[in-house]
Order: structure tokens, then sequence, then C-alpha cells
């Protein structure tokens, strides 16, 4: 193409005020758009996101950088990223709602911080993370004494003990399975998690809930049957965690095959 052409061809292509001027609608997503920041080793959380999440909102996802060990020091060291990361998600300013998508990463770092390292990256948008919506989600039922699984080392779960309880939340006992990898926690199969959480449970029938933790563990596919069985409340992370963002997005829409969090509240 020559010079001339190519002149002809910029002429051609501007805007002509004889032909429909260019009009907008709300998109693909006019119900909301929501970030979650997740671990560079994370293989659950997105799954289960798009699973549980309705029609009519944007869903969009970032990583940190993080070691396959899952430690408080190496969840201290996610804080390093977590303003960068926050900041990749729809940098136009028009996400909704973001939040941290690591329950042990969230609670080692302290929702303080998290929220504080989120808005450096995403200013416009409502922060949360996978801890609040747990606590958030043990309130609506009113639970003030839960038996906690999880799949962590001890040192983590007595972080977590410490941080549920300061927030007027007994932990009536924690059992994990003292696995420090993602690698691992992501290969643990949901009739095993059934099995373990009714063995932990049936050592403390006074309590008045079950809340599974780790983003890692396929526990969204066990709540209605650990709640038949059990006949009270059960929580898991990655349920708590998408049923807090939506409403914080102002989405109410209740929804059957993931626990009474999701159908009645």
């Amino acid at each position: 193409m020559t010079p001339l052409d190519t002149r002809s061809a910029r002429a051609d292509s501007t805007v002509n005020p004889d032909l429909p001027q260019v009009r907008f609608d709300a998109g693909r997503h006019p119900r909301g758009k929501i970030g979650y920041v997740l671990l560079a080793t994370e293989q659950t959380v997105q799954d289960d996101v798009i699973r549980l999440t309705p029609p009519g909102i944007g869903l969009h996802f970032t990583r940190v950088r993080n070691a396959d060990s899952i430690t408080v020091e190496s969840l201290t060291d996610v804080a390093e990223d977590l303003a960068r990361a926050a900041s990749v998600v729809l940098p136009d300013g028009s996400l909704d709602v973001i939040s941290y998508a690591c329950t042990s990463g969230s609670l080692v770092l302290g929702e303080e911080r998290v929220f504080e390292l989120l808005s450096q990256g995403a200013p416009n948008a409502k922060t949360s993370s996978l801890i609040t919506g747990v606590i958030r989600a043990l309130r609506a039922f009113e639970a003030k004494r839960v038996v906690v699984c999880t799949p962590y080392v001890d040192a983590v779960n007595q972080m977590e003990v410490e941080y549920l309880e300061a927030r007027g939340i007994e932990v009536a006992g924690i059992y994990g399975l003292g696995l420090e990898f993602d690698s691992q926690m992501v290969r643990v199969p949901p009739d095993f998690l059934t099995e373990y959480a009714m063995a932990a449970a049936a050592r403390h029938p006074d309590a008045d809930a079950l809340f599974f933790s780790c983003g890692a563990m396929r526990s969204v596919e066990i709540v209605d049957d650990l709640e038949r069985r059990l006949g009270k409340p059960v929580v898991v992370s990655n349920q708590a965690m998408i049923w807090d963002c939506l409403r914080l997005v102002g989405v109410d829409d209740r929804t059957d095959g993931f626990g009474r969090l999701f159908r009645e509240f």
C-alpha cells in the first residue's frame, strides 16, 4: 500500500456524522463486577466462584505471588504483592467489590491490613476478604460456639482460633490435617471432608455450627449433606466469601444446593 493509499484508508475509518452515533448499555454485567485476588497456587476458588455466582455479574480474577507452602511466614510475605495484584483488576475503576480469596492468608495479615492493600490497588471498590465473609456468615447464623476443620499446620490453626475468638466466636475445637502444601489440599476428596467433619462435630454436640476452613478445600459440594446430617448450620470458606461479595454488590438471590447461608440470608 502506498502512502497515499494509507491516508485514504485512515480517512475512510473516521466517524461519519451521517451514520448512527455510538451508544452504550450496561454491558454483559449490569448487576455488578467482583474481583477476586487468588494465591498463585490456588486451584479451587475460581471454579467455585463461577459455579455459585448468578448471571449478570462480572467475575474478574488476579493472583498474588506465593510459594506452594502455606505457613505463617509464606502467608505474611503475600502482603508485598497484594496491592499490585489488586491494581490490575479492571483498572478503569469500574470494579464494585474486591476480595482477597484466602482464609488463612487474610487472617494472618488481618482484615485491616488486607483492606488497606486492596484499596491501594482498587480504590473505587468495596473491600472484603475470605475470613471477613466467614465471620459475617457465622454472625448471620448467630453462631457463638463453632467446630472448625482445616487442612492447616498447627501454627496456622492457632492463629485462626485466636482470630475468631477475638471477634466473639468461641472455637469449641479445631482439627487440622497438618498439610503444608496447597497442591496437597486441592487433592483431598469431598467424601473424606464429610467423614472428617462428621467425626470432628461429634466431639462437640453442643456447638452452634461447623466451619470448614480454606478456599483450597473442595467443600462447597458437601455443605447441604453435612447440614442434613448434623442438623445445624455449616459454613465453608468459598461459600461464605462468595455470599459476602454478592451481598456487598447488592445481589441477594436465594440459591439451593449450597447450604442454608445461600437459601436463607
